[in-house]
């Protein structure tokens, strides 16, 4: 008789962890300024807006409200999905440009809201791309065991960062959060493949030039509104429509997969035109892209979770689905990933 076959688990080997989206959750603030507000304020139109961005509306924080606050209430959502408590977590990651404070980290801030004791935290910072950034990260601690859950969450406060008389930029944005869990399983899913990249020479053309060791605040801050976002809105244009058809099919092909077998990409919700670029560069009707801009504008690093868990809620959906995510930004930055969030 042959010997009994020995398998890598009767060897204490861990096999390779698959990481399913676990649960998820939004929150997006109550109050809403529409285009027709602004035009109240501002010179500019809503059909202007409209032609230019696809913008209706954003959702802007309240008084009181925080990145924080946000990012607790998305995550607690996410963790109900799960059927987890905040103990139940080994790590927590938090993607934001617009952090409650420069120390401590906002990750720490939510860690602590949650009730998740002694559960590591750390904040990502890559502007726009960060929830890419970060979901990407995460799957590094579960394929190699390290972790079994973890909390993955983009959430930006960026109304306190405008210049509301700037109709360049005030237009733009956008206020609120996103979570999802990531739990290993062992059950082939989860995160196929991604793309990072980061081109520095041009981040001076999308910055919050004060607030820094560079430049810290003071008088001069404040009377040149140095503290607000400046943009070129050109370059950052131009950039974001190379990239996004390019990055999306690198990260198609390293997932060994081909445009025909994703389901729904969901790309940044920063400009549709961008959109509309990018479903031509890649021969693909805009019906395949998930697409929310309208009501919620650009909210940077929680733009991707945001229109990906408002489809899933819709039913448009499906967590089996083979998924393309992409977005760029700030760094000037970008990702795209393939993700396929349960078996």
């Amino acid at each position: 008789h042959s010997p009994p076959s020995l398998t890598l688990s009767h060897l204490g080997i861990n096999m390779k962890q698959y990481g399913r989206i676990a649960g998820w959750g939004k929150y997006t603030p109550a109050k809403i300024i529409t285009n027709h507000d602004l035009e109240k304020q501002i010179d500019t139109n809503h059909e202007w807006i409209v032609q230019r961005t696809g913008i209706h509306a954003r959702h802007v924080a309240e008084p009181g409200e925080t990145t924080c606050t946000m990012a607790v209430a998305a995550s607690r959502q996410a963790l109900t999905r799960a059927g987890l408590t905040p103990n139940d977590l080994d790590m927590i990651i938090v993607a934001t440009s617009t952090p409650d404070h420069l120390i401590p980290a906002l990750s720490s801030e939510v860690q602590d809201a949650l009730g998740a004791k002694d559960v590591p935290a750390f904040q990502l910072g890559a502007g726009c791309a960060g929830f890419i950034y970060a979901l990407s990260t995460a799957y590094q601690f579960i394929h190699s065991s390290a972790y079994r859950n973890i909390l993955v969450v983009g959430a930006e406060l960026l109304s306190r960062s405008l210049d509301w008389n700037d109709r360049a930029t005030c237009i733009l944005f956008g206020d609120a959060a996103a979570a999802m869990i990531v739990q290993a399983t062992d059950q082939p899913c989860g995160l196929k493949s991604f793309v990072l990249g980061s081109d520095g020479s041009q981040g001076h053309h999308l910055l919050v030039p004060a607030g820094g060791s560079a430049e810290p605040f003071g008088p001069d801050t404040y009377a040149n509104g140095r503290q607000y976002v400046q943009m070129n809105g050109r370059e950052v244009f131009k950039f974001a429509t190379r990239v996004i058809g390019q990055s999306c099919r690198q990260a198609v092909a390293k997932a060994s997969l081909t445009l025909d077998d994703i389901r729904w990409i969901i790309p940044h919700q920063a400009n549709l035109r961008i959109i509309d670029a990018g479903a031509r560069q890649l021969g693909l009707p805009l019906d395949r892209f998930i697409v929310n801009i309208q009501e919620y504008a650009n909210t940077a690093s929680a733009s991707v979770p945001l229109a990906l868990i408002e489809a899933l809620d819709k039913g448009q959906v499906q967590p089996s689905d083979n998924l393309l995510m992409v977005a760029f930004g700030a760094g000037l930055s970008w990702g795209a990933a393939v993700l396929q969030m349960s078996p």
